[in-house]
């Protein structure tokens, strides 16, 4: 019942949101052509389309995670910039590190990059009770500002004139194709981490006491779960999983960060999750979903006449809008 109602909603939102073309002067199913084609028109637009999504499925699972243990991280895109930079400079610094433990190890200093970001308003929510939407959002201005400083600053190549760093030795690299996409390894270490995230999450007792934690706190701590610890490491963990998106920008596609790499892919994985209602494994067509969305309004500029590319935010507003609000009649009828 609650998966027809969501594909319900999904199904009446991308049609309200294709039917505001119309009062534009376009035909909705024209538009819809144009996106379709643009998505997954050949094996180069399907392959970005899986581009788009791998950030995005990253970014999902991060803020379901958090979700679970009853906390909004909004700090996703803090979080990848700090991995992205993490990766980046290990990359460029530690360059005698074999083939075969420079990727894991670029991975893993992603991973504690962003896990630190998501630890620190983890904390704070436990141990000073200060609201992690407000750290998170702040904490977004700081990885923001210290990015700025470090590209343009200390950690500036010395052979562009851009805002970057310096190109990551090549046994760092993880480069693949996909239709000549710039699809890595990173989706399937992203796929592999959904799968993992729902084991965690569904079939251990740490899980157990994440989703305690959520759901009904006082009945946890009554229970003796450590509701404290496990919301910090819930949000330790929603950091590391987005500092992994930098795993794909830098190892994956770039070779090196560079300022403002992200299409917000840590605001889209709000929406992702919210899709898949939280659950890690419905993130996975969630993402693809908005993945298709951001890549398929690329085209509009130049097939429509009176559409541009910002469809795809009013279309992903839409859906979630009809989502949410079929989230609440699935809640409703369940107390009921």
């Amino acid at each position: 019942m609650e998966t027809g109602v969501v594909l319900g909603a999904l199904f009446a939102g991308l049609s309200v949101g294709l039917g505001l073309t119309a009062l534009a002067g376009e035909n909705p199913l024209h538009v819809l052509a144009v996106m379709g084609r643009s998505a997954f028109g050949s094996g180069y637009d399907f392959g970005l389309t899986l581009f788009y999504a791998t950030p995005l499925l990253l970014c999902g699972l991060s803020v379901a995670l958090a979700f679970h243990a009853g906390l909004f991280n909004i700090g996703a895109e803090g979080q990848l910039t700090m991995g992205a930079l993490a990766a980046a400079w290990v990359g460029s610094v530690c360059t005698g590190v074999p083939a075969v433990a420079a990727p894991i190890l670029a991975a893993l200093a992603a991973a504690v990059a962003g896990g630190f970001w998501g630890w620190i308003p983890g904390w704070l929510k436990v141990r000073r009770g200060s609201h992690e939407v407000i750290n998170t959002i702040m904490l977004n201005f700081v990885a923001f500002g210290l990015a700025n400083w470090l590209v343009t600053g200390p950690l500036r190549s010395a052979t562009s004139h851009n805002p970057e760093t310096a190109d990551v030795a090549p046994q760092y690299l993880m480069r693949g194709h996909f239709g000549e996409a710039p699809v890595s390894w990173a989706l399937p270490m992203a796929l592999a981490l959904a799968v993992a995230l729902w084991f965690l999450l569904f079939r251990t007792t740490w899980g157990f006491s994440i989703r305690a934690a959520g759901q009904n706190e006082e009945a946890a701590r009554f229970g003796g779960l450590p509701v404290g610890l496990a919301r910090i490491l819930a949000m330790a963990g929603a950091g590391a999983l987005a500092g992994l998106v930098g795993v794909g920008e830098v190892l994956g596609n770039a070779g090196r960060f560079r300022l403002g790499f992200s299409a917000e892919f840590g605001f889209m994985g709000i929406a992702v999750a919210l899709l898949a209602r939280n659950h890690p494994l419905l993130v996975i067509p969630s993402s693809l979903l908005f993945a298709a969305l951001h890549k398929g309004a690329a085209d509009l500029d130049i097939e429509t006449e009176n559409v541009t590319r910002d469809l795809s935010v009013i279309l992903q507003a839409v859906v979630i809008l009809f989502v949410a609000a079929a989230g609440w009649v699935v809640d409703v009828r369940r107390r009921r």
